[in-house]
């Protein structure tokens, strides 16, 4: 995943890096790790951070090198593009602009998609989404969901061999309608 970085970032990473491994052994700590992304402009939690170190360390002894620092700020790096094609995402959803997709606009953009939603499809995928029951969606449960969708076709395809992600449900339904539910699961990005 590092190798996805260019010159410049591996030079500002190493720079930040060498800023907080304060003994030069090539290694900070767990504790300095969140004042390292903080300077590189990333705000992690603390659990963030714990579920970070987890996943770079790949020795397991509690310190980053930096090789496994680079695996981190290029998999949070990644995330944030993520996040901006979400945003996207829900700005074309939010046909309005007022902060929320409502049933009409959620119809609106799937029939100029190639998909058209019964009453009920759509009211399925508002209820799926919307977690305060206020009958629309905002931005955050927007993402919640379709972070949830993109975790799930992950494992989907991961345990298909990259597979479509489709069930055996799915696979006996025609095309048309194998997509139709496709869509409608994965709330389409």
């Amino acid at each position: 995943m590092a190798d996805q970085l260019t010159d410049d970032q591996i030079s500002e990473f190493k720079e930040a890096f060498s800023l907080f491994d304060k003994d030069g052994d090539g290694c900070i700590t767990t504790k300095e790790l969140g004042t390292v992304m903080r300077s590189l402009g990333q705000n992690p939690t603390e659990a963030e951070l714990q579920d970070m170190i987890n996943e770079v360390d790949a020795d397991g002894n509690g310190t980053i090198d930096f090789p496994e620092f680079l695996n981190l700020m290029a998999r949070k790096m990644k995330d944030t593009d993520s996040e901006e094609e979400l945003k996207e995402a829900f700005r074309v959803f939010d046909k309005d602009q007022n902060g929320f997709i409502s049933a009409a606009e959620l119809r609106h953009v799937m029939t100029n998609l190639g998909e058209k939603l019964t009453d009920d499809e759509v009211d399925e995928m508002i209820r799926e989404a919307d977690v305060d029951g206020d009958g629309q969606i905002n931005y955050e449960e927007f993402v919640k969901v379709m972070m949830a969708k993109r975790r799930q076709r992950k494992m989907t395809e991961k345990n298909q061999g990259q597979g479509g992600g489709f069930s055996k449900e799915d696979k006996v339904n025609d095309g048309k309608k194998r997509r139709r539910r496709r869509n409608r699961d994965c709330w389409i990005l």
